[in-house]
């Protein structure tokens, strides 16, 4: 089964894994075609992390395809230019992108049918175009503003935005992913490819060098995990955001959370303040892997003491958080084969279009990480030669009694570690079938507002307002999500968000 967040890549996955390919293969292969689905989204100039279990094991393994910054970076040089933040589409957002070496281990190390077979749907798609879905319209409508003159010679039509029936073709892209094909990494990080994104980024003077692209290679990592009610939710550790997750469901523990209606204020409230608490603490401590204070993120003694700050009777006041950064664009996409193998792959170029700066040549569009960096003198996640930046980006796994039974993932930028809280709690608290629990309205506490979707009634957003929320209704879905859930009968269960344009397929 694959679940992710256009059809035609669940399609090609699914494809993958009916020629024998596993889901490492499959997954690949629905990973790099969503970049040429839904381009604003993701491409091969990001980053990913992955979290995935071999087949016949139980174990959780972690892949950080999360890249630096440049090793010239300076922080101080940029504050006596005057920056107070770096600009979500300054040069200096580009980070080194990570994807494509993470796929090349994953492949080499994991997969079956070899680099070449999982990127081939991506090249012929690239070549021969994708219709415009309506979702994926609707973003362009509004993000396709932010690029360069190369982004909008690559991604645009005649100076206006794609629209839904269009077809995108991405033919650099496409000569880019048959070199990966042929060559591994070396396709990507050397040669002509690496030379042309160096003298995009050169020509805005960017600090970027041959050598960061040449030894940049994805880190193996140890997932962090948590335990909720009846299940252990396993998350990338930092420079991913995935310990705020378990952070908030620590913080919830606190609460008679089954006692409350799934729908109610007072859930929503409770919810809505163990967010804010929980990310004024991943603002200060998450970073770096060599600079987080993970622990801190990890304990129940912490989150205890958080959760004694919530008021069920009204709002609670937080610190102004110091990574402001709004970033809602990416996709996720989960396999499980037939041999129990289970990937769950989040992957991103971060704002819609990233840093909307394409490389001239062969237009791959680079991703803006570096803008999730601040400025703040010795602060955890100040922005440095050779470090990674808070990522928003989270793949989650479940397991109950010690055994693997859901990889999952929620879209949506900051909104991701709520996301998580909220759809594993619908489901394994509230009792949702795996679909609803996707479905189910949301809200989000951000910026001093609390964003409700429309399927949230009236009557909650007013108990909500008298509690001091600012209630704002969001013209817009709060993100995405999907998951499959692996039976212990073998039956497999998928669900995908209809927030998005995806589906979740299976044999």
């Amino acid at each position: 089964m694959c679940a992710t967040s256009h059809p035609l890549a669940a399609q090609e996955a699914l494809a993958i894994l009916k020629r024998g390919g596993n889901a490492v293969d499959a997954a690949i292969a629905g990973a790099v075609l969503l970049g040429i689905c839904e381009p604003q989204m993701t491409g091969i100039g990001g980053d990913c992390f992955v979290l995935f279990k071999p087949a016949g094991s139980e174990d959780i393994l972690a892949l950080n395809g999360s890249g630096p910054a440049p090793k010239a970076a300076n922080a101080d040089k940029l504050r006596g230019r005057g920056f107070a933040r770096i600009g979500e589409t300054s040069v200096q957002s580009v980070t080194i992108p990570g994807a494509v070496d993470a796929f090349c281990q994953l492949s080499e190390k994991w997969g079956k049918l070899g680099l070449d077979a999982s990127l081939a749907p991506a090249i012929h798609y690239a070549e021969a175009g994708v219709p415009v879905a309506p979702r994926v319209a609707f973003d362009l409508a509004s993000q396709s503003d932010v690029l360069n003159d190369n982004g909008r010679r690559f991604y645009m039509r005649d100076g206006r935005a794609l629209r839904t029936g269009d077809l995108f073709q991405a033919p650099g892209q496409a000569e880019v992913l048959r070199r990966i094909a042929k060559s591994g990494r070396d396709g990507f990080y050397s040669g002509e490819v690496v030379e042309d994104m160096l003298a995009t980024l050169t020509k805005l003077g960017g600090a970027h060098r041959p050598e960061d692209f040449h030894e940049y290679r994805a880190a193996e990592t140890v997932p962090v995990s948590g335990t909720y009610a009846d299940f252990d939710l396993f998350e990338h550790p930092p420079n991913g955001q995935g310990a705020t997750a378990i952070l908030i469901l620590n913080i919830l523990k606190n609460f008679d959370m089954p006692s409350m209606e799934a729908g109610s204020a007072e859930r929503l409230h409770i919810e809505a303040e163990a967010s804010k608490l929980a990310y004024d603490a991943r603002n200060r401590f998450i970073a770096d892997p060599s600079h987080s204070a993970t622990q801190r993120m990890l304990s129940q003694k912490v989150a205890d003491g958080l959760a004694g700050l919530i008021r069920p009777d009204r709002v609670i006041d937080v610190p102004a958080s110091v990574a402001e950064a709004v970033h809602k664009d990416t996709v996720y996409i989960t396999v499980v084969d037939r041999d129990g193998m289970a990937v769950s792959l989040i992957y991103s170029i971060f704002n819609g279009f990233g840093s909307g700066i394409a490389s001239e040549k062969f237009g791959i569009l680079f991703q803006n990480r570096g803008s999730g960096f601040n400025l703040i003198p010795d602060h955890p996640n100040e922005y440095g030669g050779g470090k990674r930046p808070m990522h928003t980006i989270i793949p989650g796994m479940v397991k109950q009694a010690g055994r693997v039974t859901m990889p999952f993932g929620v879209m949506g930028g900051q909104y991701q570690p709520s996301g998580h809280a909220r759809f594993l709690t619908n489901h394994f608290v509230y009792g949702m079938d795996l679909q609803s629990a996707v479905d189910f309205p949301r809200a989000f506490a951000e910026k001093g507002r609390l964003k409700l979707e429309t399927g949230i009634e009236e009557k909650v957003a007013r108990q909500l307002a008298d509690l001091g929320h600012d209630v704002f209704r969001s013209p817009t879905p709060i993100g995405g999500a999907q998951a499959i859930y692996m039976h212990d009968t073998g039956i497999l269960e998928g669900a995908s968000d209809p927030r998005k344009d995806g589906i979740a397929l299976g044999y």
